[in-house]
């Protein structure tokens, strides 16, 4: 079974949000299912970096040769060995797996209470195969909503973007990949790093503080901007 985690503080935010909050009604929980960050982004660029197991078994960070910041989750998986060791079972899980059989396990895996899950606060789509394994965990969830930023995008143009839309399935094109260019080539909702809220308002951008314009079914279609910490 896959390991899902319960919400961090910025995604607990989301049950604050009365478009939102209809999906947890009956108790129901804000989950992320995680993997191990760099090792599945495969089209990073700007955020690449990697836990890498040394020979004395200890871990130290790894950037990638075009690193502008730091990947903050696997600085945690370097520091936590228990979020190393989760996220490291669930990529070890899924990556080997056909198609169906990742179907499987997935929906198999959802927490019975879950009603929101972010796919993702580490890693990101390895293949088109998995992302399109949760298109069809989506579609047979209705009562759940799903929603994730990626930087996979040639997995998802020509992927997901040919199959009918759900509801309760949303994606975010994340700027500072290797396939930037295809956002403006195929009209992809997009995020993107500012650094202050001046450079939002000359963007024409709406600051995302808390995932709520990431996971709007209602917004989906509307691009937006995170402010870097």
């Amino acid at each position: 079974m896959l390991k899902f985690s319960k919400a961090n503080a910025k995604t607990q935010a989301l049950a604050n949000d009365a478009e939102l909050a209809e999906y947890l009604q009956g108790n129901r929980k804000i989950y992320s299912l995680d993997l191990l960050s760099g090792w599945s982004c495969p089209h990073a660029k700007d955020c690449l970096s990697k836990a890498i197991v040394q020979d004395n078994g200890k871990r130290k960070i790894k950037d990638g040769k075009d690193t502008q910041f730091r990947c903050f989750s696997a600085s945690q998986e370097v520091q936590y060995t228990n979020v190393y060791n989760s996220r490291k079972h669930n990529f070890d899980l899924l990556r080997n797996l056909h198609f169906e059989d990742m179907v499987e396990l997935l929906n198999g895996s959802l927490p019975k209470n879950a009603g929101i899950v972010r796919i993702h606060v580490a890693g990101d789509f390895f293949s088109r195969q998995y992302l399109d394994a949760w298109y069809i965990v989506a579609l047979r969830n209705p009562k759940i909503l799903f929603y994730a930023y990626t930087k996979s995008l040639r997995f998802w143009v020509g992927g997901v973007t040919e199959m009918p839309t759900l509801h309760n399935f949303v994606l975010t094109a994340s700027y500072g990949g290797r396939d930037d260019h295809m956002i403006d080539q195929f009209n992809l909702r997009s995020a993107k790093v500012v650094f202050s809220e001046a450079e939002a308002e000359e963007l024409g951008l709406a600051i995302d503080h808390d995932d709520t314009h990431a996971a709007k079914p209602t917004l989906r279609d509307d691009s937006f901007a995170l402010l870097i910490h």
